[in-house]
């Protein structure tokens, strides 16, 4: 199973009927609309569906790593399509499925539709199954094209064919902290890296019985990856997005001595016994503390700051309000000067495996802005979409609807997750190992490096 997946934590709805009900409520209308569906709701507008034509009696398999409670989100989203064409659309989830789906694929018994949550391992499916795999009709390259920015259409392509387009997306580039707790102390949002390590001296002075940072990359079969974001982002930072694609693509080799100054970085701060680990141990502790919850000391100030991403909101207590007056919230993580604007993230792509004109017009939907709004009213809170036609007033979360902010905010520059495109080998396998390593046994820098490097497939 892969990082992202793993990594993902969301909240799911509060009920199945008050997320159907808010679907339906998204794209109400008195008109009876067109579309194939004989049977659509009249609570329900068919107008923008009439492209797709009749797909009465037509299903469409979809197979996924997003299993139950996101598989509710999910199929409700659908519910328009479906009311509207008449297709079905037949939902698998599965926590095997990075594993099963080359094996279905080999087997002659591909899915309609794949949500591949690597670009990675799209690239590796595209080069295996180069006649399985199915690139993108125009329907979904003119979507791309419109709602989506040219680096998220990069990141569904492979050798200039469009074969991907982002289903969720999610931005990692976070800080969380406790507003009160900044307010009380007199604390201030750092706007540059500078900033930030002047704030972790201030609060390490502050709180001598405290910590200012605090951390978990404990995941299971997944341990090591939250450090491996740590190392991503702050290499955007340090060497900047070019370097850090000539990195990912192994232009560069892993242990470039670009990549030891940000590993070295990292480091000032999560090996530093001053600045870690708030409510939860020693440097080593990081190890072992579970990364969703290791950020629980924020509301009792034993700690003050954690890296994460949006969707750790999911991870705090129920009686917490996550919000820029409320008790949890999060910033920006700087860039070295304010203009300097990374951002780092992740998310699914959709792929298909067959031709059919109900698979095309599935597809497309997944690619519109009528499903990321069908999707946001669906979930409540802990997801959301690059696609710009996504209407941000549908988001229900502060922090959700920042980060969508920031996803469409062209002065900030996007990169995906970098271990998510790497080799398997590598980026879901010797970096976790190797960082985690790096922590709970003090590895040094440089052999962290070159342990991970040792592991890059030859053939990559």
């Amino acid at each position: 199973m892969n990082g992202t997946r793993r990594r993902r934590s969301y909240v799911a709805a509060a009920a199945a009927g008050a997320s159907l009900a808010l679907v339906l409520t998204a794209c109400s209308s008195d008109d009876d609309g067109g579309g194939g569906g004989d049977d659509a709701s009249s609570s329900t507008d068919c107008a923008a569906f009439e492209q797709y034509g009749d797909l009465e009696g037509k299903s469409i398999s979809v197979y996924t790593s997003i299993v139950d409670p996101e598989s509710v989100q999910q199929t409700d989203s659908y519910i328009p399509f479906e009311e509207c064409t008449g297709a079905t659309i037949e939902y698998e989830g599965s926590r095997e499925f990075e594993a099963q789906l080359p094996v279905r694929l080999q087997a002659g018994n591909p899915p309609d539709i794949a949500y591949i949550p690597q670009p990675g391992f799209l690239a590796s499916i595209v080069a295996d199954y180069p006649d399985v795999v199915v690139a993108a009709p125009q329907a979904v390259i003119d979507n791309a094209n419109e709602y989506y920015t040219e680096g998220w259409v990069n990141y569904g392509t492979v050798d200039g064919t469009l074969y991907a387009t982002p289903l969720g997306a999610n931005v990692k580039s976070f800080v969380w902290y406790s507003p009160a707790a900044f307010e009380e102390n007199g604390y201030e949002i750092p706007t540059t890296w500078d900033d930030l390590l002047a704030l972790t001296d201030t609060i390490a002075a502050d709180f001598p019985d405290a910590k200012p940072w605090c951390a978990g990359i404990e995941s299971g079969d997944a341990t090591g990856w939250p450090a491996t974001d740590w190392l991503e982002d702050v290499l955007l930072r340090t060497a900047g997005p070019e370097v850090y694609d000539q990195w990912v693509t192994h232009e560069i080799p892993f242990n470039d001595p670009q990549v030891l100054t940000a590993l070295e970085a990292v480091g000032g701060i999560l090996k530093n016994a001053d600045y870690v680990n708030g409510g939860l141990g020693d440097v080593q502790s990081i190890a072992t503390a579970p990364w969703n919850e290791s950020a629980n000391g924020i509301p009792d100030q034993t700690c003050f700051l954690h890296r994460a991403a949006n969707f750790y909101q999911a991870n705090w207590d129920e009686g917490l309000t996550v919000a820029e007056d409320g008790d949890v919230y999060a910033f920006y993580l700087p860039g070295e000067s304010a203009d300097d604007k990374p951002l780092l993230g992740g998310g699914e792509f959709v792929t298909a495996f067959a031709d059919r004109p109900e698979v095309q017009a599935f597809q497309a939907y997944l690619s519109s802005p009528e499903w990321a709004n069908a999707k946001a009213a669906a979930t409540g809170q802990g997801w959301l979409s690059a696609n710009s036609g996504l209407d941000p007033e549908l988001l229900q979360s502060p922090i959700d609807k920042l980060s969508f902010d920031l996803l469409t905010d062209d002065s900030y520059t996007f990169r995906f997750d970098g271990s998510d495109q790497m080799p398997g080998a590598v980026g879901a396998d010797a970096f976790w190992k190797q960082m985690t390593a790096w922590i709970a046994e003090d590895q040094s820098d440089a052999e962290t490096l070159d342990n991970i490097e040792a592991a890059w497939p030859a053939s990559s």
